[in-house]
């Protein structure tokens, strides 16, 4: 079953009628779970930057892909960029052509 988020407001979301007063990771077997921010904020300071160490975290086998909900404020950023992550995991982004 493919997860709904059915509300956000500032320090909460609702995801499949289920309430959350922290940040989630939704897995692919659709359960959720609380995003590990220390992770980040151990290296830059904040949890607004996501760091390598904890996209590797959020990473699974078979996502095809991550989707990073950036809060009422749009503050959220990756650092490194998504192609040093892509390479993390040997995978190498190809331009048609």
């Amino acid at each position: 079953m493919k997860p709904k988020i059915d509300k956000t407001k500032i320090g909460t979301i609702t995801i499949s009628g289920t309430k959350y007063d922290y940040d989630a990771i939704t897995r692919l077997d659709a359960h959720e779970e609380k995003r590990k921010k220390k992770l980040s904020k151990a290296i830059y300071g904040t949890s607004h930057i996501i760091s390598l160490d904890e996209a590797k975290y959020v990473y699974e086998n078979g996502a095809e892909q991550l989707v990073v909900g950036t809060g009422q404020s749009g503050t959220a950023n990756y650092a490194p960029t998504p192609r040093h992550v892509q390479r993390a995991y040997g995978k190498q982004n190809k331009r048609p052509g």
